[in-house]
Order: C-alpha cells, then structure tokens, then sequence
C-alpha cells in the first residue's frame, strides 16, 4: 500500500463519494415521504403543503426579486454582529481563563447571562437604541459574545502546564506567551467556540428580525405568517436551513479538518 493510498484511507476520501450518494438518496427519501404524507393526510394542503409546493413558492421569491437582496440583508448584519462578538468573546475568554481577578469579575456573569434566551435581550436592546440597526446588532453581539467567550474560556485553562512553563523557559512573556504558546495550544476549542458563537449568532438575528420589522429574512418569514401562506413559510425556512449547511461545510468544515490534521486529531 502506497503512502497516498495510507493517506487516503486514514482520511477517509474513498468514502466520500458514497456518503454523498447515500445523504442524497436519503434527502430523496425523505421528500418523497414528505409529498406522499401531504397528498394523502387528513390536513388541507395550505397547512401542510408538500415540497412541491414549498419549491414553486421559493421559485416565486426568485422570480419576484425578493430572496437574494434578503439573504445579503441578513448576512451582512450577521458578519457585522459576528465580527463584533468574536472582537468582544475571545479577549474575554482569554482574560477570564488566565487571570483569577477577571474570573472572580465576569466568570459567574458570563454563566449567569448566557443562560438568557437570546429574544430576552430584544426590549432592552428596543429600550436602549429604539427600533434601529443598532437593537438588532447588539441582540447578536449578546447572543454570540458570551458563548465564544466561556469557549474560549475553558481552551485556554484546558492547556498543559508543562508547555506554559516551556514556553517561559525559551523566553516567552506578556503579550509573545500569548501569541507564541497559549493561543496556537488553545485554536481547537477557540474554533468550537467561534463555531457555536456563529450558531447562537444566527439564531439571535431570526428573534430580532421576527419580532422587529426592518427587513431580512426574519421580516420575510414573519410577512409570510402573517398573509397565512405555509408554503412560503416552509420556503424560507429551507432557505435558513440550507446557509446553515452551507457555512457548515464551507466554511467551518475545511478550517475544522486543518485543524485536526496541524495537530494529529486525524
């Protein structure tokens, strides 16, 4: 066995042509049982429209020219949100964990308040900056800051002490043990929190955006529900569901898998 064909093996590409044809065959399946159960159930089709349904309705937001200016409403207040949370989480996470006056400060805060539902963030944000851009950005921030930082939290105490003490003894101090042993050690679960902080981040943009009317896909997904169309509902839900997949995969997917292959996970 040739090294490529080791490497190959270990890493599983062989089979990634076969899990994709088996995810395929499944969504498939899962359609079919999905139209089958709309067309025969007891319920009317305008409340449990089938995916057919569902995909001319999608079609009609395309054709109408209201999908895409939606979704780069919604993405673009989601990096900005994001961007700002990982600026806020990870300097706070790496505070709380390396130093005992900042965890005695902010660490009982940070667990206290991310056990808040995002949506409670929402009247103090209305209270605190009135129907604007502003409320809904800071529902992110608070939604996604506090998870990256108790991520990042616990990476950074999870470190051996022996490297910390290498690190020391080659001359590593302030700002260069940072940079040199404590970040590069701690990047697996920085990413897991940057991950889970994206998650909490896109969540709490859908609660402002539901309960807050200035466009996105909240706003579509809202409007929706409110002129009693499920099939658009339904629409844009696989929409949301489908970014998420596709950031997933594109974005934190390959970032996971170069991780886990610097550091021998793989």
């Amino acid at each position: 066995m040739t090294a490529a064909t080791e490497t190959r093996f270990e890493t599983g590409l062989d089979a990634a042509p076969s899990r994709g044809l088996r995810r395929i065959g499944w969504a498939l399946v899962f359609l079919a049982a999905w139209e089958a159960l709309a067309r025969v159930g007891p319920w009317p089709s305008w409340i449990f429209p089938p995916p057919t349904a569902v995909a001319l309705s999608l079609w009609g937001l395309v054709r109408h020219g209201l999908l895409f200016p939606t979704i780069a409403r919604s993405l673009a207040r989601l990096a900005l949100g994001y961007g700002i949370s990982l600026a806020i989480g990870i300097p706070l996470g790496l505070a709380v964990g390396r130093s005992r006056i900042a965890e005695e400060l902010f660490g009982a805060p940070l667990l206290g308040l991310q056990a808040l539902p995002s949506i409670c963030w929402l009247p103090v944000a209305i209270l605190w900056f009135g129907l604007s851009e502003g409320a809904i950005l800071f529902v992110v921030v608070m939604g996604s800051a506090l998870s990256i930082a108790i991520a990042t939290q616990s990476g950074v105490r999870t470190i051996h002490p022996i490297l910390l003490r290498a690190a020391r003894t080659l001359g590593a101090k302030g700002l260069r043990l940072y940079t040199t042993a404590i970040l590069p050690a701690s990047l697996p679960s920085l990413l897991s929190g940057a991950k889970l902080g994206w998650t909490f981040a896109w969540r709490s943009l859908f609660a402002a955006e539901l309960l807050y009317v200035k466009g996105g896909l909240g706003q579509l997904l809202q409007a929706s529900r409110e002129l009693n169309d499920v099939a658009r509902v339904f629409a844009v839900m696989s929409v949301i569901l489908l970014l998420g997949v596709l950031t997933d995969r594109w974005v934190f997917g390959p970032l996971e898998r170069s991780v886990r292959l610097r550091y021998g996970l793989v």
